[in-house]
């Protein structure tokens, strides 16, 4: 495994991380109607296994099943030396953020009561990175924010605080960056979206904000197992409908064919891409199995040639398949 100091903060965490999300059985919220059973002696196994082959890193939130992912962290790695970031869910319950007013999404004393309903859930000393589920820079002007982080740190709550950017808008949270008054931002970067590129990244790196990528498999097709056939009991059969799945499939199709050979699966090409000069400072994906776990770290040992690396610049895809209407 790979590791590096996550932006200004003195957290030194592994370049894969693991997302945390699908051992919780999903969130019970808008998009995300659809819930999935976890099998938790599978998510155990997953946990433990990434801890042992070098993960440390460990993203989840409140959300996620009411609490469930996080307690599962604290119940499968309390003691263990591993950072964990976590998320304050919206009081509103938008995602991506809508409502102008701060004090209708993120009131001072709800951060502070969910921020310590985390801090319950995982069971540690501190939080290492307490996040807000959403941001928009129409709330860059309130104190709302400023307060409710002032007062976690002091009350040894949270060490570093940061947001999750909303989805496909990277450009929504550039007044916040360029502040620097927070640690780290979360935001979707794969081979496909790679509009962080264009603003939010310089910037952030110009202002050592650590970098967090999420969705870097594409809700799973970068992994290159989709087919036309290909059906989900998730809420993905929104996001891939028959279309949108074919287009992808296609898209995929041919990475993987001029990228794939037997020493990188399309997911490790996927991930590492993420990390390359100028990228982020760590990939989170989910990792519902210890099989998962097994590929995903072999991922930091692909190397690409130049023109490797510009044949992947070349595959990004301007889309939004993410409901607009919640």
């Amino acid at each position: 495994m790979e590791y590096t100091t996550l932006g200004k903060t003195n957290l030194k965490i592994s370049r894969i991380g693991f997302g945390a999300w699908g051992i919780g059985g999903g969130a019970p919220i808008l998009r995300w109607k659809d819930m999935w059973k976890a099998d938790d002696t599978v998510s155990k196994r997953s946990l433990i296994q990434a801890y042992e082959h070098g993960i440390n890193f460990f993203d989840t939130a409140l959300v996620y099943a009411d609490g469930h992912s996080e307690r599962l962290i604290k119940n499968t790695l309390g003691g263990k030396d591993i950072v964990v970031a976590t998320k304050v869910p919206p009081l509103d319950g938008q995602w991506p953020a809508r409502n102008k007013d701060i004090n209708q999404v993120f009131p001072r004393d709800y951060i502070i009561e969910k921020a310590k309903e985390s801090y319950q859930n995982l069971g540690r000393k501190t939080i290492d990175i307490l996040q807000l589920h959403v941001w928009r820079d129409d709330w860059y002007d309130s104190s709302v924010w400023r307060e409710a982080f002032a007062f976690l740190k002091k009350e040894g709550i949270t060490n570093y605080v940061g947001i999750s950017i909303n989805d496909h808008d990277p450009n929504s949270a550039l007044k916040l960056v360029d502040s620097g008054e927070i640690d780290t931002i979360q935001v979707i970067y794969n081979i496909f979206d790679q509009s962080p590129q264009d603003k939010l990244f310089p910037l952030a790196k110009k202002r050592n904000i650590g970098i967090i990528a999420r969705v870097p498999l594409d809700e799973g097709s970068l992994s290159g197992t989709f087919t036309y056939k290909t059906s989900f009991n998730d809420w993905r059969k929104d996001y891939f409908t028959e279309d949108r799945l074919k287009m992808t499939v296609d898209k995929v199709k041919q990475i993987k064919k001029n990228l794939v050979n037997p020493k990188r699966t399309m997911t490790q090409i996927a991930l590492k891409f993420c990390l390359l000069k100028g990228g982020a400072d760590v990939a989170i994906v989910g990792m519902r199995n210890p099989n998962h776990v097994k590929e995903n770290i072999k991922s930091v040992e692909v190397t690409f040639t130049n023109e490797e690396v510009e044949y992947l610049k070349q595959q990004r895809w301007i889309r939004n398949f993410y409901p607009q209407d919640v």
